[in-house]
């Protein structure tokens, strides 16, 4: 992967020294691409685009960008990687005479196609993950692309004087000269309730995110125009008007044959290559496709943690030892674990609360001491309905249908009349054996889902952080209360389509995909995930109910597939998040740490934050009372990086 960044300034007085203003720029993207930098600026157009390079495909020269095409009215720079280069590249050669071919870097092969075809035309034809800036020397036009999505990041402003800026992360738009962007509140409570930020919108005003599968356009009257060339709603909609309704054998089968197909592709590199293994059923599947077109043990990367219950390096030394692949594990002592925390403000530029974004970064930091690629099995959950909140609300949804709202309600609110530790001290009678952890909690978060509606507000009851987020943050406007209580924008009769569609839209892109790609460019590793493969999600999308899913269990097509690989009983078991015992460590060795970030003088400090209620479940989490540890470390997280990047 790479860095890109650039701008199209306004005016001819904001026209000197364009080259040193991007060269500064692209500097901050060093670790995105530590293994060359360059540069390209049209003082007369006023338009400069940097790039920072991370050598996979054709490391030689000949894949340096910026790059210009070779009819030199194209010039681009490049963030991401194509599997279908090939392919075309054939087709050019065979409709377009007299290309003059420098090397074979997908980078080149697409300028080619986009001076052929055309943007929207060659963007449609690419097989792959990108970020993709294009400047028209011709025409004067700035394109700015992403891939179908969401795999790679791209941000863009228009600064009050006109001034188009762009880049991999906002450290780079940071950094021009004079900018200056100002927290959006609205932003932030979008944050504080979902734990990321979702395209279009950054933490910043007039700073955007350019959703998945869109492209935007500037044209010479400086007016930018966003507009989609892959729209996964219609891929949904399409999808489910026309089920696969073969028998599970047929569907297997093409199944297999588009995986192996995805994996294969993604497995091209001039340089040493690897994947992530927890031995679940996503990345066992990836590797054991992987390990089948292989000519010698592929590289696999697993760590794991004292805690048991957070803990899949046993799983995943089975699945690696089976396969017979080069199994690397790191037992990642808590200490270490820890110290990962100081470094997120600067990994993750953004606000971000997921934190599972400490153990990616260990077993990316783990892959990167080998190998300077990794595949993953990232997408497997949202496109073949793998998690198990989808199954759990589609059951409580219709058990709910079956008694009348008022007695739902009814029932909820006596659950609550109990306080969570009187749960605990009646649930105390029952065999060790069948207590559960803080089972007051769990009860009262289960009584706030079941009284919160239909499905869909069901689901989003639980995916919520902090449910009233507007109560939190100082100067949000009605835009935020409309988006906490927005739908989920897929009219399906399936609830577990529904909530596939709102994830594959939202929470894979603007949290799963953006936590591993800052966690591995921060270690300048490349991650690619073949189950997003854009055939792959079309695909998914016409399979009936019966292949996603049987009773509580997901992702059943897949698991017929990954049997003809692995024996059964290696991944059949209980799912695992990737985390770490966060709420246990704010409670003892982060004490410290989170008492300082959310003090009433620390919280007060943004001018943003509304200390009382953040408060409040600070002291119940730290009596032990309640388990808040999902909704208080979204504001750790602002709390660290607003004072990294604005104390």
């Amino acid at each position: 992967m790479c860095g890109i960044v650039g701008f199209l300034a306004a005016g001819a007085g904001a026209r000197a020294g364009l080259g040193e203003w991007v060269s500064a720029m692209s500097d901050t993207l060093v670790h995105r691409g530590p293994d060359a930098g360059g540069g390209w600026a049209d003082t007369q157009a006023g338009i400069a685009l940097g790039h920072r390079r991370l050598s996979i495909i054709d490391v030689s020269s000949a894949g340096a960008q910026p790059m210009i095409s070779g009819d030199e009215r194209w010039v681009g720079i490049y963030n991401g990687e194509l599997y279908n280069t090939e392919e075309l590249r054939t087709d050019l050669v065979a409709v377009r005479q007299g290309i003059n071919w420098r090397g074979h870097s997908d980078t080149e092969v697409v300028l080619e196609a986009v001076a052929h075809w055309g943007v929207r035309a060659a963007i449609e034809r690419c097989n792959g993950i990108f970020a993709w800036a294009l400047w028209d020397r011709r025409d004067r036009r700035l394109w700015l692309v992403r891939d179908r999505l969401g795999v790679k990041p791209l941000y863009w402003a228009r600064l009050s004087n006109g001034t188009i800026l762009f880049g991999s992360e906002l450290r780079a738009l940071r950094n021009y000269p004079g900018a200056s962007f100002q927290i959006n509140p609205d932003a932030l409570a979008v944050y504080l309730s979902s734990g990321y930020i979702g395209a279009p919108l950054t933490i910043y005003q007039n700073v955007h995110k350019l959703p998945p599968g869109h492209l935007l356009q500037v044209t010479a009257d400086g007016e930018p125009d966003v507009v989609c060339f892959w729209d996964h709603h219609a891929v949904a909609v399409e999808g489910q008007h026309n089920l696969d309704q073969r028998l599970e054998a047929e569907v297997t089968e093409d199944l297999d044959r588009l995986l192996r197909d995805a994996v294969g592709r993604q497995m091209v590199s001039d340089v040493p290559l690897g994947a992530f293994l927890s031995g679940g059923i996503d990345s066992s599947l990836v590797v054991a496709l992987m390990q089948a077109q292989a000519s010698k043990p592929v590289r696999t990367f697993a760590i794991g943690f004292r805690e048991d219950r957070f803990n899949e390096a046993d799983e995943a030394r089975r699945v690696a030892a089976h396969l017979k692949t080069d199994h690397a594990e790191l037992v990642v002592e808590p200490d270490a674990a820890r110290s990962v925390i100081a470094r997120l403000p600067e990994i993750y530029d953004e606000p971000f609360g997921d934190s599972s974004q400490i153990p990616t970064f260990l077993v990316s930091q783990l892959a990167r001491q080998r190998v300077t690629v990794a595949l993953s099995g990232d997408g497997g959950d949202e496109c073949f309905a793998g998690y198990t909140r989808y199954h759990w609300i589609d059951r409580l949804a219709r058990w709910n249908s079956l008694f009348p709202s008022s007695l739902v309600r009814g029932f909820c609110s006596a659950l609550t009349l109990a306080s969570p530790s009187m749960w605990d001290s009646m649930l105390r009678i029952l065999p060790n054996r069948l207590q559960p952890a803080l089972a007051g909690d769990k009860i009262h978060k289960a009584a706030a889902v079941l009284s919160a509606g239909d499905a869909d507000d069901m689901y989003r009851s639980l995916i919520t952080q902090w449910s009233m987020p507007q109560a939190l943050v100082r100067g949000t406007t009605a835009s935020a209360r409309a988006d906490a209580k927005r739908p989920l924008d897929f009219h399906s009769a399936d609830n577990i389509s529904r909530f596939r569609y709102f994830d594959l839209m939202h929470y894979l892109p603007d949290d799963i995909l953006t936590k591993v790609d800052r966690a591995s460019m921060a270690v300048s590793l490349e991650v690619r995930v073949p189950l997003l493969d854009h055939r792959l999600v079309e695909y998914s999308w016409r399979l009936p109910r019966r292949h996603l899913s049987k009773g509580p269990a997901g992702k059943r097509i897949l698991r017929r597939v990954l049997a003809r690989y692995v024996p059964p009983h290696l991944f059949e078991r209980p799912k695992h998040g990737f985390a770490v015992p966060i709420g246990r460590w704010m409670r003892g060795p982060l004490r410290e740490w989170t008492n300082d970030l959310l003090s009433d003088r620390a919280l007060q400090a943004s001018g943003l934050l509304n200390p009382e209620p953040i408060r409040q479940r600070l002291g119940e989490h730290l009596a032990g009372t309640r388990n808040w540890q999902h909704p208080l470390w979204t504001v750790l997280m602002f709390q660290a990086w607003h004072r990294r990047w604005h104390a």
